[in-house]
């Protein structure tokens, strides 16, 4: 049976493409919901730029009809900008002011109230990333959902880099004694991508253990070519950490992904291996660290000074990590550094789109801020000669349309997972302090 799904604004701004995703059933879009794009579209941001792109779409579609009088789309379905369905006086009793998300909750109510009357009614779903108006909807009476066709895989079920696996002790007896496996030896037990970490354990419950990776053709599982020496000062903690800096010394892995909570050192090890690429090798012409700016409080405009200025609460955490690296003693000694090393550059996010980025080691930190959109546009900027590490927490978003399983970070690691050119490892044991990993866990 065909269904009739109300979008609210934040669908639209997330996804422009949104009602397209409904297959062959009925897409409403209240009026009110034009009104807010048209109060979005001067934004410089990405939802200014959906909201743009949501303008013209409908514009385009024009040619086919009159909007409000439903037009065909090309999957089957329709699409209506709602003008009649608007009376607010059933939202009066529950929910008295006349809010943006309670005219949209009204012309889903007013949907619902006319189906019933129909010998066969249809089902009526608001469609919202909006948890609240989720909740309104159901004390409504109303079915709600999230807007879920961009999400990858749950956050549980994402790639994570690396398996452990028990096996015969025979198995790890071959890697030892001829120093690669066939990824056949192991392959019953799981499938396997390019540059997968695989720590084998002795199933029948001895010490004996090895940490292998598989090659960039898939066939082959081979020791780790680092040893476990410092980087910049920097050694590896654990076992996920030395994965990490072995993908991000690779110099034939040009796209990196690394995600895990706050404190486990994503930063650190990216810094200290950029600037080793950078300072020590001059594999790369330039360190570039970038962050998007996606404040938790007061937007970037408001605060004083210049570009540098402004910048520098965002760009904060990249500066503490660089100042443990080169060790400063003195608050300001990082800048005189910075200042005298042209080869590193700290930038906004917001100041590298558009560019072209060859030769270089490019750290995007908090990733999982971006959108699919953003993603795609900095990794396809990515020149030749260059690597590119993107990093962040996905359970720890500031954006207010992105989730843990629909942002730039995630879909990322999920379409790359079978690709050569790229590596993944999710950081799992925080070594900032034992109650940095307490508070990462339990708050």
């Amino acid at each position: 049976m065909k269904k009739i799904y109300v979008l609210d604004t934040n669908v639209l701004l997330h996804d422009p493409n949104a009602i397209y995703a409904f297959e062959d059933n009925d897409v409403i879009i209240p009026a009110v919901v034009l009104e807010e794009i048209d109060t979005k579209k001067r934004n410089a941001d990405e939802i200014g730029r959906n909201a743009r792109y949501v303008s013209r779409l409908l514009d385009g579609l024009r040619d086919k009809g009159r909007l409000h009088d439903s037009i065909l789309l090309d999957n089957g379905g329709t699409l209506k900008v709602e003008l009649n369905h608007r009376s607010f006086s059933r939202m009066q009793e529950l929910f008295g002011e006349s809010t943006v998300d309670n005219r949209i909750l009204a012309v889903a109510l007013n949907y619902y109230y006319e189906e019933q009357e129909n010998p066969n009614p249809k089902p009526v779903v608001i469609v919202s990333k909006d948890v609240l108006v989720r909740i309104k909807a159901d004390v409504l009476g109303l079915r709600a959902e999230d807007y879920l066709n961009d999400r990858t895989v749950g956050l549980s079920d994402l790639y994570a880099g690396y398996f452990t696996l028990k096996v015969h002790p025979s198995v790890i007896d071959e890697f030892y004694s001829y120093r690669f496996l066939p990824v056949s030896a192991v392959s019953t037990y799981t499938s396997l991508y390019p540059h997968t970490f695989v720590i084998l354990k002795d199933e029948m419950g001895s010490s004996k253990s090895a940490l292998l990776k598989v090659n960039a053709d898939g066939k082959k599982l081979e020791p780790l070519y680092l040893s476990n020496d410092p980087v910049w000062g920097i050694s590896a903690r654990n076992a996920q950490q030395r994965m990490a800096m072995e993908l991000l010394l690779n110099d034939d892995v040009p796209l990196v992904t690394l995600t895990g909570k706050a404190g486990t050192g994503k930063t650190l090890l990216a810094l200290a291996a950029g600037l080793m690429k950078v300072e020590d090798e001059r594999k790369y012409k330039k360190l570039l660290i970038a962050r998007p700016v996606v404040p938790m409080g007061k937007d970037i405009g408001y605060l004083p000074g210049e570009k540098e200025e402004k910048l520098r609460p965002w760009m904060q955490p990249v500066y503490d990590n660089l100042e443990y690296l080169f060790d400063t003693k003195k608050s300001g000694d990082i800048d005189k550094i910075l200042a005298g090393l042209t080869s590193i550059q700290v930038e906004a996010l917001t100041y590298i789109r558009g560019r072209s980025i060859p030769g270089q080691f490019i750290i995007i930190d908090e990733a999982q801020n971006l959108s699919r959109h953003e993603v795609k546009t900095i990794v396809s900027r990515v020149g030749e000669g260059s690597k590119i590490v993107l990093m962040g927490d996905p359970e720890q978003i500031d954006h207010p349309y992105l989730d843990a399983t629909s942002n730039g970070l995630t879909h990322v690691v999920d379409r790359f997972k079978s690709e050569s050119l790229s590596g993944h490892i999710t950081l799992e044991k925080g070594e900032r302090s034992h109650l940095a990993q307490l508070a990462a866990d339990l708050l």
